[in-house]
């Protein structure tokens, strides 16, 4: 017989949970968790999400962000669960409560088998036993990388150095001096091998430039330059000056000291370092082109001139009364090459080594033992790695599962109110508000959030101790308060428990309950009536305020006009007959619909009133009820998370349950007493009379008009 085929592998069972409207995907045990790679995409919840603004050690997310785009996408949510599972002998171990990792949990062979390894070395030189690895065990990087052992990284600090070469510490801080240091791994600052290159050119650049150097003693020429460039400019000037008087001396008194400046100085204070004096010529012009070196010369150059004639003439021209313009170039042309030379000078600290650094560079070998040095760091890289995966692994075991929960499915948000993406609390107008979401751009964000059907809060938080932050929070239940924007205030309580003030910037209106739905028309009709009314209020007062001010301006005139329109005027009987007459029709009209409105409400039956009542009602309320029933099923948190950067996959609902849990209305705690008694508050209508009254009011009119008649036959 052949041999029987082999069966195809049984695919994974997936098991999924109703929420929001829509069937999400369990994510419960190792299981799933190996099979996640396999899940479709179109049944995750999200497929992307920024990484700022979520309810998660930074450090973990940057883990997870590969590309370090600030964002984090479905593959690079599979890379790690995959990561993990080869890692782990059973992967379930991330359901379990606590962040620890027993080593027995890693897997035996292939990676796993590597970091238990890492892991025992770790523990041992931390001198705890080989058992558990805990987050405190990798949280300093001087434990994890002690400075004095190689990590890696090919950064060698000052304790590695010690450790091996310590002959080599002084040339590894000169190179860091000069060059610039690097972090190491461990947390101190080090060399690489970048660094060592850089340093080693800027030795053969200096050692060439100092070959280059022109004849001469270096501090004189120094001394002799520094002291030509302090006046080079104004001997110039005086040469230039001369050769013009030598050219006509028509222009010798022009060039020369002029009188009008020496005699407004005249009356005046007068200093060597005078601004006025300084602009005056070096020197007396002189067609014979000559510059006296001691005598007569500005008091205001006289101490440059001093250091010139020392260090520049004696030294180089020899002892000297004047300079003359040979004698002047010869300077220039003695002292250009060295000019030249130092202008060169590389633009590197080493550059102020002396000679015998330099010698000793290329004697002691010193490139050579720091690259030695950098090679052995390097050699640990195989290790270093581990250690890494290790504070990976720990990152995960701690916040993978929370991860997948509020990416592969909200399970969070909907099982515990407790998203990823939740920022805090909102406490405002009696409610406490759990779906609060961190907002960089209030208008922007509202243009997209607007279409998730939400009541959303916009508000700016502020803290002494803490940025700014603008935060957007949802009403979902309650009736719809009456907020004033700007300036509602409120109090925020972020992830940390620290509490923000909150004022509300922005409001987008949407249905938040039937109940409110119910009542707005009603509340409708009483805001209008009640904002007619006050403006009539203020109409009328302006007027008595206008007439009182009249009055008390124009009395006398007034009672004469009054007298002279009492004798002249007429009193026209026909005309307020006319107006009487249509006021009286109209408040028949009104009366009459007002009578048979109650006429047809009283011969009801009994049991037909308030069906009546209540069909008026639904009349008026059923529409807006209606609209809102339908936008209430439509609420949606998609929207909201788009504007925020997440690429939602799924239209998760708020309904008015779930949105009860999200909102907490004030309450009375259970069991609490409560006295309606309350002296100070002011005594309303009495309705219960009022309402007797009209009841009993509309049974006499309805007994008037007949109504009760056929009940009184019967």
């Amino acid at each position: 017989m052949s041999a029987m085929p082999p069966r195809p592998p049984i695919a994974h069972r997936w098991r999924f949970f109703r929420a929001g409207g829509v069937d999400q995907p369990r994510i419960d045990g190792a299981d799933d968790l190996r099979a996640l790679p396999t899940l479709d995409a179109k049944l995750w919840a999200a497929l992307a999400c920024p990484v700022q603004g979520l309810d998660m050690a930074p450090q973990t997310l940057a883990l997870l962000d590969h590309d370090g785009d600030g964002r984090l996408r479905r593959p690079e949510v599979v890379a790690a669960v995959q990561w993990v599972c080869e890692r782990l002998r059973d992967p379930g171990l991330l359901w379990q409560p606590g962040d620890a990792l027993p080593l027995d949990a890693l897997a035996t062979d292939g990676e796993g088998q590597a970091l238990r390894t890492a892991a025992s070395a770790l523990l041992q030189r931390l001198g705890r036993p080989p058992t558990v690895l805990a987050p405190a065990d990798v949280a300093e990087p001087a434990r994890l990388f002690p400075p004095d052992q190689p990590n890696g990284d090919g950064v060698v600090p000052a304790a590695l150095a010690q450790a091996i070469d310590p002959d080599a510490v002084p040339w590894l801080e000169r190179v860091g001096a000069a060059v610039g240091w690097m972090p190491d791994r461990s947390g101190q600052q080090g060399i690489d091998t970048d660094a060592l290159l850089r340093c080693a050119e800027a030795v053969r650049a200096v050692r060439a430039w100092r070959a280059a150097q022109p004849e001469g003693v270096a501090a004189v020429l120094d001394a002799a330059l520094a002291a030509l460039q302090a006046v080079a400019a104004k001997v110039d000037d005086h040469f230039v000056r001369c050769q013009l008087a030598a050219f006509d001396a028509r222009a010798a008194i022009a060039l020369d000291v002029p009188l009008e400046p020496i005699q407004a100085l005249a009356a005046t204070t007068l200093a060597a370092g005078q601004a006025e004096l300084v602009a005056l010529p070096l020197a007396h012009v002189d067609a014979e082109a000559v510059l006296p070196l001691t005598q007569g010369l500005n008091p205001a150059w006289q101490a440059a001139m001093a250091r010139l004639y020392a260090d520049a003439v004696l030294p180089l021209l020899g002892a000297r009364d004047h300079l003359s313009w040979a004698d002047w170039q010869a300077l220039r042309a003695r002292l250009a090459d060295w000019e030249a030379w130092r202008a060169q000078r590389p633009d590197t600290p080493v550059a102020d080594w002396d000679e015998a650094l330099l010698q000793a560079w290329e004697a002691q070998r010193v490139g050579e033992r720091l690259g030695a040095l950098i090679e052995h760091d390097r050699s640990a890289a195989a290790l270093a790695q581990r250690l890494d995966d290790l504070v990976k692994l720990l990152a995960l075991r701690r916040d993978l599962v929370r991860l997948l929960r509020n990416f592969v499915n909200f399970a969070d948000f909907y099982g515990a109110a407790d998203g990823l993406f939740q920022c805090g609390r909102l406490y405002i107008d009696r409610r406490e508000c759990l779906l609060c979401l961190p907002v960089a751009d209030a208008a922007a964000h509202a243009q997209l959030a607007g279409y998730s059907g939400l009541y959303l809060v916009y508000c700016h938080c502020e803290r002494a101790d803490q940025a700014p932050q603008t935060i957007v929070a949802a009403l979902t239940a309650g009736d719809a308060p009456d907020f004033m924007v700007p300036g509602r205030n409120g109090v925020f309580i972020d992830r940390q428990g620290r509490d923000w003030h909150a004022r509300v910037v922005k409001v987008v209106e949407n249905p938040i309950s039937l109940r409110q739905a119910f009542w707005a028309p009603y509340k409708r009709v009483a805001r209008l009536v009640g904002e007619q009314v006050r403006k009539w209020a203020a109409a009328r007062e302006q007027q008595v305020q206008t007439g009182a001010a009249q009055q008390v301006e124009g009395q006398a005139e007034a009672a004469a006009g009054a007298a002279r329109k009492e004798g002249s005027a007429t009193f026209d009987i026909a005309r307020f007959a006319g107006i009487f007459a249509a006021i009286g029709l109209a408040l028949g009209a009104l009366g009459s619909a007002l009578v048979a409105v109650v006429t047809g409400f009283v011969q009801l039956a009994w049991w037909q009133m308030p069906l009546v009542v209540v069909g008026v009602m639904l009349l008026i309320s059923g529409p807006s009820v209606l609209l809102a029933w339908f936008k209430l099923r439509a609420r949606n948190i998609g929207p909201l998370l788009d504007a925020n950067g997440w690429a939602v996959n799924t239209r998760a609902r708020i309904g008015p349950v779930f949105g009860r849990r999200l909102t907490a209305l004030a309450a009375l705690p259970e069991g609490a007493e409560r006295s309606a008694a309350d002296p100070d508050a002011s005594r309303g209508l009495p309705w219960g009379w009022i309402i007797a009254v009209a009841v009993l009011a509309l049974a006499a009119l309805g007994w008037r008009l007949g109504g009760w008649a056929s009940l009184a036959g019967s």
